[in-house]
């Protein structure tokens, strides 16, 4: 029971911020309720524009007005990091608004990146996935705003640090407040099991009496582990027992890991001088293991040599890596022990599916929809699945475990189970396999406009790369090798054309997709190809272009895109007007 409690008392908090933020869209805010600039990271200038766009569309009624929300891109060349992104972030941040930035409280979300395990949102970002909730429909962007609508009030000027694809949820008592109102650093923490905090980063409290169960403390923080082994996590002390009941986890051990952090103004400035020193950034900084490992009295320069986890590794790391350490030596990190929360990762297409269909978790927490702004008046829908904003005949099924987000499904369509459907038209009668990935975007070739239908496995690595397109039997779609699906495909004797680096070839630019005329024709050849490599059969390709997902998303027509969801839009509306009207 004491268990129950627990989440019952998450889920009232969480709908109370929800209600609190849904009171504030589409009006104006007033300067102390809300936050002063709301800054979005990009990782170029072509996500910059898809992004601006996306935020001037929610300006018509979706977000609270009244406060700049900024899209900053990182600069051209070498990969940052999100801590080179924070750097760059606030460096612009202080170009723009100068002194008065000293009085100003910043909300920094890191939403640049390919989403290459999350491909379904590659196009438009994480931040700006669809989420089934509210009127109108959440993407991210406001899920973030909705979870953190008390912060700003009772924040000191700076900037919390955030990422695109976590949602934390959590419950304080009544008479506490939330607040981030000391020098350096102030992190959340949520209690995981040590196997969370292997792939996140882990708190080392420091000691204190035993005292009774409280659902927030303010506690400070030895050190900072980065994805460390439960060894190491068991040596350095922040493994914790649970002494109550009253607990969002069942684990009788485990450990506090992070989420979310601020840093007051001093602080922020202090890491803009290192910016300004070193110059351009040509390596990758992590907001996280970077910054954070810096602090608390028994941080040591030791990590800075560890590249374990640095995607492209560069000469000036460890040297950059040392001066951040040096600056931000004995500063303050405080942590915020969020007893009663939970955190969720929405990073990967399995975990977008599994917090949109499965009942107990987020689903529950967050009183997510399973059919959101759609309509179909049938009954095949199974109770496990979500449809998003999409028109589906009421002869059409879906399999337990599935998404169906901005689609047309049309007469006996079905779709199986685990499977995502994206922004697709599908015609009558066919059949989605299970366990696939499929999304139709609109393109721009040499002038004319097109569509091609992106597919993959919902399982597949579109991050593992080869050294060259001779060696396509080192990569998979569907657990096929990719030799073999090409053979299926009728393109044995034709050497497969892969984008960009021919020295990284990966499914990521692997030109598989046939570019057509229109979404139906364009959905029907990609379907086909994957029932061949699926069956084991074979499917003529007839002579096309093929592209990558790495070129629709170059060439993508974002406003085409837009006109199609428009009116798909209008033809809900049109649907549930002829409903209301036509009921006794």
């Amino acid at each position: 029971m004491a268990f129950a409690g627990c989440m019952r008392d998450l889920k009232y908090a969480t709908v109370d911020k929800l209600s609190k933020f849904n009171s504030m869209r589409g009006r104006q805010v007033d300067a102390c309720e809300f936050w002063d600039v709301v800054v979005v990271t990009a990782m170029d200038e072509r996500q910059k524009d898809v992004y601006e766009d996306e935020i001037r569309r929610k300006l018509g009624g979706t977000l609270p007005l009244g406060i700049p929300y900024k899209v900053f891109s990182d600069p051209p060349g070498y990969k940052i990091g999100n801590g080179g992104s924070t750097l760059h972030a606030l460096q612009q941040l202080s170009d723009i608004y100068g002194k008065a930035l000293c009085k100003m409280r910043v909300l920094l979300i890191h939403a640049g990146g390919l989403s290459q395990r999350l491909p379904a949102a590659s196009a438009f970002g994480k931040v700006f996935t669809t989420m089934p909730l509210g009127d109108p429909l959440y993407e991210m962007l406001e899920l973030k705003l909705a979870m953190y609508v008390d912060f700003p009030s009772h924040m000191k000027p700076g900037v919390l640090v955030t990422c695109a694809d976590d949602i934390e949820l959590y419950s304080i008592p009544d008479d506490s407040r939330l607040a981030f109102d000391k020098p350096g650093f102030t992190a959340l923490a949520h209690p995981s099991p040590l196997s969370v905090g292997t792939t996140h980063g882990v708190f080392v409290l420091e000691p204190r009496e035993d005292s009774a169960f409280q659902k927030m403390e303010n506690r400070s923080c030895l050190r900072f582990l980065h994805k460390p082994s439960i060894e190491k996590m068991r040596g350095s002390g922040a493994v914790c027992k649970r002494k109550s009941d009253y607990f969002p986890i069942c684990d009788m051990e485990f450990v506090y890991t992070d989420s979310t952090y601020y840093m007051d103004f001093d602080t922020s400035q202090r890491l803009l001088n290192v910016f300004k020193e070193v110059g351009p950034l040509q390596c990758e900084i992590d907001a996280y293991g970077d910054f954070l490992q810096a602090l608390g009295p028994q941080a040591t320069i030791e990590y800075t040599c560890n590249t374990a986890n640095v995607t492209n590794q560069d000469s000036s790391l460890v040297e950059v890596r040392q001066k951040i350490f040096h600056l931000l030596q004995g500063t303050q990190l405080n942590v915020i022990l969020l007893n009663n929360s939970k955190f969720y990762h929405i990073g990967t297409t399995s975990e977008y599916l599994s917090h949109l269909t499965e009942v107990d978790g987020l689903k529950s927490m967050l009183c997510l929809e399973s059919w959101a702004f759609s309509e179909h008046p049938g009954k095949n829908l199974d109770k496990a699945s979500c449809v998003i904003f999409s028109i589906l005949h009421p002869s059409c099924s879906v399999g337990a475990g599935s998404v169906v987000e901005r689609s047309r499904l049309e007469e006996g369509a079905s779709v199986g189970r685990g499977t995502l459907v994206s922004r697709c038209w599908v015609s009558p009668d066919f059949s989605v396999p299970d366990g696939v990935f499929m999304q139709t975007l609109c393109v721009s070739l040499e002038d004319r406009s097109g569509f091609v239908t992106i597919a993959f496995g919902v399982n597949d690595n579109l991050k593992c790369t080869v050294g060259a397109a001779a060696s396509m039997e080192g990569l998979s779609l569907c657990g096929v090798t990719l030799d073999t699906c090409v053979s299926r495909w009728g393109l044995g004797g034709q050497v497969l054309r892969f984008s960009g680096d021919m020295s990284r070839c990966s499914l990521w630019n692997a030109c598989l997709f046939p570019v057509c005329a229109d979404e139906q024709r364009s959905f029907s050849v990609s379907l086909k190809m994957l029932q061949a490599v699926l069956g084991g059969s074979a499917f003529e390709l007839q002579e096309t272009k093929l592209i990558s997902l790495q070129e629709a998303l170059l060439f993508q027509n974002v406003l085409e895109m837009h006109n199609i969801w428009k009116k798909l839009n209008d033809d809900i509306l049109q649907i549930k007007c002829q409903f209301i009207t036509s009921t006794p």
